[in-house]
Formats: structure tokens, C-alpha cells, sequence
């Protein structure tokens, strides 16, 4: 037995998630009953990272400011620039996309117990209201948004503290890190869990009804993820992007698919950022920072199922529209966090642009749920790996501009 730990410890930790999902599924199709047990797994797995992950963001955020050294430069403003632009963008692939290959979809029952937002008025208020929450409560509802403002505030405020205090805090945010390290160690365990969970309770029929509509979401994100962030990187550095790309996808997405979790794939980002070698200044910030307004996969998520509602309902979309539906999708997306329920919620509001009612808009939602087995992974694969690849692209830029050599280790 203790031969086989110590094999199983030395196999990488997306290896040991593949197994722990092949054992999901087989326990799923096999012994539904017998082995309903195995849905606890998932279910503290879940509970865990969603625990850690609020208090990680601040100390972390909070920590990198503190002690930024006065005078020193960051591509900050860049970064954000690159942010905004891939979000975008996204977006827009989402909407072209919808046109050319059109989803008519099954509608679910309508999802009655949340509560979208009443327009891009109610989402803007949200977010504002949001950067002044309380800090307990904003730390306690994992309200992100919250978190960045104080986290920002309070690292501002202690640049002048004694530097035990600044040690302190980089300590804490050092241990909440390894936290999270240890916690997806459990990833396998956590996965068998929740895909034995999704199987038994929906079936693989159920999936497999909408192949359609996960067909053009998932070829959206690998577009972006393998055209579009490309395209964006070469502007940058004025060479391959590639290895930069498939080395963020491999270490950074992977993860953050079977994780399901922005902020729980921070610790894995920064790692990566260090391998890189970035300058620590700007992706202690910019990383937090990505997981929370960095949403390409939220903006293509948003645009897709709008339009895939128009398209079962009929109605006629012109060029003007369809653009501001890109807009909107983009903004929404970066205040998701802000708002309970995520990009999902945020469905209702785009499908108000074409005049549908909230009641279909809810059922669109509802199919967004039955999806997001696949779809939430690799939205949240996409958001982060992203992170790395536009952070290191600022920096390299910069690189470039003193005729250092840009070498990405494999």
C-alpha cells in the first residue's frame, strides 16, 4: 500500500485528476446506487475551495501592494488594457459564431429562485455597490469585487508599515497559498465526486441533447483560446506566441478546468508567472486582479445562449444590434462576480435587448446549468490561463523594448 502512495504522489496532479474522473464516470454508469457515497467528495471539495479562496484574494492583493517598492514601474495599465480588449473580443467571436452555425434549443424548466438583473443600470449599480461592500460581508458572500477595493485600499495604506508588518502579511498570504496547494491535492477525490453526481443525476442523455449548443461554446473558447489570444500576444512581442499560449492552457487551464475556480487557480498562476520569470510586482496584482475582471469565457457564455435563444424564438437580429449584444456581453461579464449566479444570470438581461421574456430568458438559463457541467470548466480553463498569457505578454513587451531575450521554459 505504501508502494502504491507513493507511485500514485509522483504521478502529476492532472494525471491524478484524469483517473479520479474516468472512476467518477465508470461508478456513475455502473453502481449509481451503491456508490452514491462518493458525492461528499465533490461536494468538500467544492466546499473547501470556495472557503479559501475569498481570504486568498485579499491577503494576497493586499500583500503585493504593501510592499511595492516606490518608483518601481508596472504594466498594470497595460495589462488591464489587454484584459479588456481579449473580453471584447471574445464576446464578438461568441456573436459571429451564433450566426454562423445558429442553436435551437429544448427549453428546461424555468430556474424560479434567483433573480437576474433588471438591466445594465441594475448591473453597474451592483458593481459599485460592491467595490464599497462591508469587508466581512464582501469576504463572507466571496463578493470579489469587494475584496480587490479593500485588499487595494488596506496594501496602500500599510506601504509605509513597519516592515514586520509587511512580513506578516506576506506570511499569511504565503499560507493561504499552501492551502490551496493542499487542497487540490484532493482534486481527485473532489472530481470522481461531482462527475459522478452530474452523471447520476442528469445522465449523459441529458448532455448529450444539447451537444449542439456545448459544440459552439467550447469551439468559441478553444477559438479564442488558440487563435484569438495568439493573434493578441504576437501584437505584443512581435514573435511565436505558442509556446507562451500552450504552456499557459497546459499548467494554468488544465487546472482551473477540473478546479472550476478563478480564484482557487491563483496560487497555480503565480507559480507559473514565477517560471516565467515576471516581475513579481506586477502579477502578485495583475493575477488577482485577471481572475475577477479577466472573462472571456463569461462573454462568450453570455453572447452564445442570448443568441440561442433569438434564433428558437425567431426573431430577426441586424448588424447594430448584434454589436451592442457583443458590448454588453463584454461589460457584463466583467462585473459577473459581482452579481450572485455569475455569467448565467447575467443571460436575462442580453435576451432583454430582443425583447424576450424574462420567463424564456429563465429557461435559457436553466439550460445553462444542465450544460455547465462542461461548459463552467472550460469558461473558468479559458479566463484563467488567459491571466498568465496577458500578464506575461505586457511584460515581455517591455522585454522587448530593453533587447531582452524572451525565453518561455518548457
Amino acid at each position: 500500500m505504501k508502494g502504491f502512495f507513493e507511485k500514485w504522489n509522483k504521478l502529476s496532479i492532472v494525471k491524478r485528476i484524469l483517473v479520479g474522473l474516468v472512476v467518477g464516470i465508470v461508478l456513475a454508469i455502473l453502481l449509481p446506487e451503491k456508490a452514491s457515497f462518493v458525492v461528499i467528495f465533490g461536494s468538500l471539495f467544492v466546499s473547501a475551495l470556495k472557503a479559501v479562496a475569498p481570504i486568498l484574494v485579499f491577503f494576497l492583493v493586499m500583500s503585493a501592494i504593501a510592499q511595492h517598492k516606490a518608483g518601481h514601474e508596472t504594466n498594470m495599465g497595460s495589462i488591464i488594457k489587454l484584459y479588456l480588449l481579449g473580453t471584447f473580443l471574445a464576446s464578438v467571436i461568441g456573436v459571429a459564431v451564433s450566426f454562423l452555425f445558429p442553436v435551437n434549443l429544448t427549453m428546461a424548466a424555468s430556474v424560479d429562485s434567483i433573480t437576474p438583473p433588471g438591466g445594465v443600470v441594475d448591473v453597474l449599480k451592483t458593481l459599485l455597490l460592491n467595490v464599497v461592500d462591508n469587508p466581512v460581508k464582501a469576504l463572507f458572500n466571496a463578493n470579489y469585487i469587494g475584496i480587490l477595493s479593500w485588499a487595494a485600499i488596506m496594501g496602500f495604506m500599510l506601504r509605509h508599515a513597519a516592515d514586520s508588518t509587511k512580513t506578516m502579511i506576506s506570511n499569511f498570504a504565503d499560507a493561504l497559498s499552501n492551502v490551496v496547494r493542499f487542497i487540490i491535492n484532493f482534486a481527485p477525490l473532489g472530481i470522481m465526486g461531482l462527475v459522478f453526481d452530474s452523471i447520476a443525476t442528469s445522465g449523459i442523455e441529458t448532455l448529450l441533447s444539447y451537444v449542439n449548443l456545448l459544440v459552439v461554446l467550447v469551439g468559441c473558447m478553444l477559438f479564442v483560446a488558440l487563435v484569438v489570444n495568439p493573434l493578441i500576444v504576437y501584437t505584443q512581442i512581435k514573435q511565436n506566441p505558442y509556446p507562451l499560449v500552450l504552456k499557459s492552457i497546459r499548467v494554468s487551464g488544465l487546472t482551473a478546468f477540473f478546479t472550476r475556480s478563478s480564484a482557487a487557480n491563483i496560487p497555480v498562476n503565480m507559480e507559473l508567472c514565477e517560471d516565467l520569470g515576471l516581475d513579481k510586482d506586477n502579477y502578485s496584482v495583475s493575477i488577482p486582479l485577471g481572475a475577477t475582471i479577466n472573462m472571456a469565457g463569461a462573454a462568450i457564455t453570455i453572447s452564445v445562449l442570448t443568441l440561442a435563444a433569438v434564433h428558437t424564438m425567431g426573431i430577426q437580429v441586424d448588424i447594430a444590434t448584434a454589436l451592442i449584444l457583443s458590448l454588453l456581453a463584454a461589460v457584463s461579464a466583467c462585473g459577473a462576480s459581482g452579481v450572485a449566479g455569475g455569467s448565467l444570470l447575467l443571460i436575462p438581461l442580453a435576451c432583454s435587448l430582443f425583447g424576450i421574456s424574462n420567463d424564456v430568458a429563465m429557461q435559457v438559463v436553466g439550460v445553462g446549468f444542465i450544460v455547465g457541467v462542461l461548459q463552467d470548466s472550460c469558461e473558468t480553463a479559458l479566463n484563467s490561463s488567459t491571466d498568465v498569457i496577458f500578464t506575461a505578454a505586457a511584460e515581455f513587451k517591455e522585454w522587448k523594448k530593453k533587447g531582452k531575450d524572451i525565453v518561455i521554459p518548457k
